[in-house]
């Protein structure tokens, strides 16, 4: 008999039998983003034969439609990728996937769960386990997880573990944070939350501690005396698409800054943590984000542009103005590019600038981080113009093309001395044979294996929105300029004056 798909042999430990239950399993995110992702699990044999996907929407939808939708989702995302697909594996996996419909306030719905869960636990010790997973609109984060608790669904025994996977936004600014936190921590302990950042799942992500803390050539420099300043850039080229109404109320700001800017900037910045726990991760990163400082009404607005798309070309197309795009208020003063400075008040990083820039409908898809190191002294060098001796730069790519680049300056051939900036590469596909992936991978093993590492603790959480408050408080009382810029641009002009009024400048998109 052939090993079953989900059992194949991998270099690390299967994944406990689970039943996952997706809430807004209809939604654009299940069948992009969480589907593929659990095709790669299961291709790598990570997980068990009986594991089992079971999708709740609002939409009456037969068990065949949905499994069809989500293995044609799969069938276009490898050939996107110009990837092979098994079709026997979807099969298996289409085979483990059930729908039900329901509305996330009946209690009628919990029940169904729970018997549907009942039946798949009648296999013993261990089939009592089940994740939650929330990819719906945030206001059902607290209604479902207070009804999962009524109806008993998040109570643990020896039977099983309750798990609970929350998407982004958790919440709209700090005091909706720990309202969020206060009201699902009455029903669930801590260790069962898992808050999910995508972006922590990404291979360049994880590899930021690694080469930090084993590599010790890097640790002693890695501080104010050898650090000029850091950038963070998270460029989209999509625009607003589908998600008007969402993003309308939200902006750029609180759609990425709190919860995928600063988890990145807490990684790059954070103390080594005495293990590899999870809780002394999130203990360093917590402390980091705490010491973010906090801006005066004039210093936010200072120190901060907002930008939004018009009208424009990306790799060709023409997209239309944020304004025009559906569900869009036609006067809307939402930014979809924030481009902000910082600091960070502690012993390590006093006194050092970061710029942290995210926006839709930009000219590349790219999200990177820049070290940017201070310049040698120039007195070997007397003859050379002190603007041609460049401060060398690591640059961490988290995507599209994950890898890292060190910038260095070293002499042209020739008789003459001369400087030149080359670049060392290290690029995962030329070292790993590592297949496409879409970040959560990492994550929902995780999430089954119980390691809560990559997943931000709700201390995590309020401390990136005290960090962005008082820009908010800011706008609140005077939103500043909004800054046009063309889609397919670099973002506004003001962006770069950001930089350059401090005799700096962004590394381009490129």
């Amino acid at each position: 008999m052939n090993q079953p798909f989900f059992e194949r042999a991998s270099k690390i430990s299967v994944a406990p039998d689970c039943m996952l239950v997706i809430f807004g399993a209809s939604g654009d995110l299940t069948r992009r983003l969480l589907m593929p992702a659990l095709y790669n699990l299961a291709n790598e044999g990570q997980l068990k034969s009986r594991f089992t996907i079971v999708g709740l929407g609002h939409h009456e939808r037969s068990d065949d439609d949905f499994r069809s939708s989500l293995a044609d989702g799969l069938r276009e995302r490898a050939k996107n990728a110009h990837t092979d697909i098994d079709e026997h594996l979807v099969t298996d996996l289409m085979g483990r996937v059930t729908y039900l419909s329901g509305d996330f306030d009946d209690p009628d719905t919990y029940a169904r769960i729970a018997g549907k869960l009942a039946e798949w636990s009648k296999g013993g010790a261990g089939m009592g386990n089940a994740i939650f997973y929330l990819a719906t609109a945030p206001n059902y984060f607290g209604d479902i997880v207070e009804r999962l608790g009524s109806a008993g669904l998040l109570r643990e025994s020896e039977t099983g573990w309750r798990r609970i996977i929350i998407e982004k936004p958790f919440g709209s600014d700090l005091a909706s944070a720990k309202a969020l936190n206060n009201r699902i921590l009455q029903i669930a302990d801590e260790s069962q939350i898992y808050r999910i950042d995508h972006f922590l799942g990404k291979e360049t992500v994880q590899n930021i501690m690694v080469l930090r803390f084993a590599n010790f050539m890097f640790e002693p420099i890695w501080n104010r005396e050898h650090i000029d300043h850091i950038q963070i850039t998270a460029a989209e080229t999509v625009g607003v698409e589908q998600r008007g109404k969402f993003y309308d109320d939200t902006g750029a700001l609180r759609d990425m800054v709190p919860n995928h800017m600063f988890q990145l900037l807490a990684m790059m910045t954070m103390e080594a943590p005495n293990s590899f726990d999870a809780d002394a991760i999130r203990a360093e990163k917590a402390k980091v984000i705490e010491a973010i400082r906090r801006l005066s009404p004039d210093e936010a607005v200072k120190n901060t542009v907002r930008g939004q798309y018009v009208g424009g070309f990306i790799a060709g197309q023409k997209l239309e103005a944020y304004r025009d795009a559906p569900h869009i208020e036609p006067n809307s003063e939402t930014a979809t590019y924030i481009a902000m400075k910082l600091w960070i008040d502690n012993w390590r990083w006093m006194d050092v600038p970061f710029y942290i820039r995210t926006g839709k409908a930009m000219s590349l898809r790219r999200t990177e981080i820049v070290i940017q190191f201070k310049k040698a002294p120039g007195v070997l060098f007397r003859d050379i113009d002190d603007t041609k001796l460049s401060s060398c730069r690591m640059i961490f790519h988290i995507q599209p093309d994950e890898g890292i680049t060190l910038r260095f300056a070293a002499k042209q051939p020739g008789r003459k001395v001369q400087l030149a900036d080359v670049n060392m590469d290290f690029r995962y596909a030329d070292y790993f044979k590592t297949a496409p992936s879409t970040g959560y991978e990492t994550l929902i093993y995780d999430c089954l294996v119980g390691d809560a590492t990559l997943f931000q603790r709700a201390d995590n959480v309020e401390a990136g929105w005290a960090g962005v408050q008082p820009i908010l408080d800011a706008w609140n009382v005077t939103k500043g300029e909004l800054h046009f810029y063309p889609a397919g641009s670099n973002g506004p002009v003001a962006a770069d004056m950001l930089l350059q009024r401090d005799g700096r400048h962004w590394l381009p998109l490129q």
